[in-house]
C-alpha cells in the first residue's frame, strides 16, 4: 500500500471523490480497472453478497472483517470501510479501528445507530444517545494513526434533521475528520447539510430506491459534498444480470446470448490476473513459455 495517496490527499484534489461500493474481491478489482481513485466497502452489499442476508445486524465484526480482508487483497486503491456501530462499546470501537487500520484501510465511518443496526434507508432504526457516540468517536480518534475518521449519524429518520446536524457537530468536536448525515429526504435537506459544516468533508449516499434524491456528482459537490458513495449500484446490477442469465439458462436460450452479453473467457482471465500467475508458475518451474530456461 506504500505510495498510494492518503484520504486527505484524495479530498484535496478539488473534485468529487466518487466511491463505487464493492461487495466482493472481483467488484473491487473491476473498480480499479475502471480508473476510479478510491472505493468503499459497505455492509449492505457485503452481507448481501457473502451471506445472502439483509443488512439488519445479523453479522458481527468477525464475519464483516473477513469479507473486508478478502476484498482488500484484490485492489491497491485507497478504501473507505463501513464500520457499522463499531460493533459494541468503546473497547470494541478501538478494536475495530486497530484491526482495519492494520489491514490497510484508509478511511472508516462509524454510525450512531442502536444495535442491532440496519441499512440507513430502512425503517425501524434507532440511535444511541449523542454522548455515547461522541465517546466512541473520541476513542477511535485516540487510537487511529493515519486513518481518516468519519462520523455517521442516522438521527434524521429518528429525531429529524436539526438533531442530526447537532449530533454531527458534536462528533466533529469529538475528533471526527468528516461527517455523514444519512438519508436526507429532499434536495433542500441535502443543501442544508452541505452548507452546515464549512470546509468539513461530507458524504452523500446515492442509494437507488432509497430516501435521498439521486443527483449528479457535480451538483452534489457544489452543494458541499466531497465524497459521493454508490452503495448499491454494483450489487443491484449484478443481481439483475445473474437473474437474467439464469432465466436464459433455464429456457435454453443462453447460447444465443453468450457472444453479446457478459465478458469473454480471455477478458475474465485478464481481470483475474491469469498472465501474472502463469508467469510465476513458469519461473518457479524453471521454464519460459513451456520451454526449459
Amino acid at each position: 500500500m506504500q505510495g498510494r495517496p492518503t484520504w486527505t490527499q484524495l479530498l484535496a484534489r478539488g473534485e468529487p471523490l466518487l466511491l463505487p461500493v464493492a461487495h466482493d474481491a472481483l467488484s473491487a478489482r473491476l473498480i480499479e480497472r475502471a480508473g476510479f481513485s478510491a472505493y468503499s466497502i459497505g455492509g449492505f452489499p457485503l452481507i448481501g453478497a457473502r451471506h445472502a442476508l439483509p443488512d439488519i445486524g445479523l453479522a458481527g465484526f468477525g464475519e464483516m472483517s473477513a469479507g473486508v480482508r478478502d476484498i482488500l487483497a484484490a485492489s491497491r486503491l485507497p478504501v473507505l470501510v463501513d464500520g457499522d456501530d463499531g460493533y459494541g462499546d468503546v473497547k470494541n470501537v478501538v478494536n475495530t479501528v486497530r484491526t482495519y487500520e492494520a489491514m490497510g484501510v484508509a478511511a472508516l465511518f462509524i454510525e450512531d445507530q442502536r444495535a442491532p443496526k440496519r441499512c440507513g434507508h430502512m425503517a425501524g432504526k434507532d440511535v444511541v444517545e449523542a454522548p455515547v457516540m461522541a465517546a466512541k468517536i473520541r476513542a477511535a480518534a485516540a487510537e487511529r494513526r493515519e486513518l481518516f475518521l468519519i462520523a455517521r449519524t442516522d438521527a434524521r429518520a429518528v429525531h429529524g434533521l436539526d438533531d442530526a446536524l447537532r449530533r454531527a457537530e458534536l462528533y466533529l468536536k469529538s475528533g471526527a475528520d468528516g461527517v455523514f448525515v444519512e438519508a436526507p429526504q429532499s434536495i433542500d435537506e441535502l443543501a442544508r447539510i452541505g452548507r452546515a459544516f464549512d470546509g468539513v468533508p461530507q458524504i452523500a449516499n446515492m442509494l437507488e430506491g432509497g430516501r435521498t434524491p439521486i443527483l449528479p456528482p457535480a451538483e452534489l459537490f457544489r452543494l458541499g459534498f466531497a465524497m459521493i458513495a454508490y452503495p448499491t449500484t454494483l450489487i443491484f446490477r449484478v443481481a439483475r444480470t445473474m437473474e437474467k442469465a439464469l432465466t436464459d439458462l433455464k429456457r435454453g436460450t443462453l447460447e444465443s446470448k453468450i457472444a453479446h452479453e457478459g465478458v469473454d473467457f480471455e477478458t475474465f482471465k485478464d481481470i483475474t490476473g491469469f498472465a501474472y500467475w502463469a508467469e510465476v508458475e513458469q519461473r518457479r518451474e524453471g521454464t519460459t513459455n513451456g520451454q526449459p530456461e
